[in-house]
């Protein structure tokens, strides 16, 4: 089980809490210290679509309009930080949060 996400974000540190409180041993990808491959974040845009961006984020709210007419893929290549996360990944099936 992987946890996508911050490792300095709240959402996601509560997250691998509880999934350890849960019984399971996550393991936190810092998606701006390790990038996602690009077959990744297409599997996340497929899972969740529009969803799989966090627009009350600062570094949305920091983008041009241009910026943000691009398409969502490209977008969370050069800004991590956009992913609505936590995403939790296992065994190939993505769903956010717990």
């Amino acid at each position: 089980m992987r946890v996508l996400g911050l490792k300095n974000c709240d959402r996601t540190r509560a997250a691998m809490e509880a999934l350890k409180e849960q019984g399971h041993d996550p393991v936190l990808v810092d998606i701006r210290a390790e990038p996602l491959a690009a077959e990744e974040r297409a599997a996340i845009l497929a899972a969740f679509g529009d969803r799989a961006i966090n627009r009350a984020s600062t570094t949305w709210r920091g983008l041009s309009d241009d910026e943000k007419a691009r398409p969502m893929a490209g977008l969370l290549e050069d800004h991590p930080a956009l992913m609505k996360r936590p995403v939790i990944e296992e065994d190939g099936i993505y769903r956010q949060g717990l």
